[in-house]
């Protein structure tokens, strides 16, 4: 069992989300991420998913995604070079002065916005990879009591050169 991930074009009308996201449910397929948004052609949507499952089981979904009418394409983009981010939103409260300036160290080191602040709170923005935002995750919990994490799931693209994961 490991993390596989799908990138899917599908047709952009009401009711594809559910059906997509229903063959999994319908399966007892474990969703571990899915975002969706549309492309650069408005009738157009891609998904971007990710399932943790073995190799027999992928297969299946991948087949059972590619007999839907709505989707047009269906491209795993498990063992490929791609670009991959998720966005993440870490509010930190109940902080002083100088745990605030420790923020502003963090966001630096990570590379990430500072989106807001207020007396005794600040909110980062992070648009990294799942293992350098749980590795933020962690961060933030050894050093500070009170936060809330809000986190959207991956998107995905294939990469132009070789080299990129």
């Amino acid at each position: 069992m490991k993390n596989r991930w799908i990138a899917l074009y599908v047709e952009n009308q009401v009711g594809v989300l559910a059906k997509v996201s229903g063959l999994f449910s319908g399966k007892s397929y474990n969703l571990q991420s899915l975002t969706v948004g549309t492309t650069e052609d408005p009738t157009v949507s891609r998904m971007t998913i990710c399932v943790t499952s073995d190799d027999v089981t992928f297969e299946q979904i991948k087949k059972q995604l590619n007999r839907m009418v709505e989707v047009i394409k269906v491209i795993d983009l498990t063992n490929v070079p791609i670009h991959m981010k998720e966005i993440l939103f870490a509010k930190i409260k109940n902080i002083d002065a100088r745990q605030i300036e420790e923020v502003f160290h963090i966001a630096q080191v990570f590379n990430v916005q500072v989106a807001d602040i207020g007396t005794d709170s600040a909110m980062l923005e992070c648009k990294l990879t799942e293992r350098r935002n749980n590795e933020l995750i962690e961060l933030l919990k050894s050093k500070f009591q009170c936060i809330e994490i809000v986190r959207g799931g991956a998107v995905a693209i294939e990469a132009i050169s070789t080299s990129c994961r």
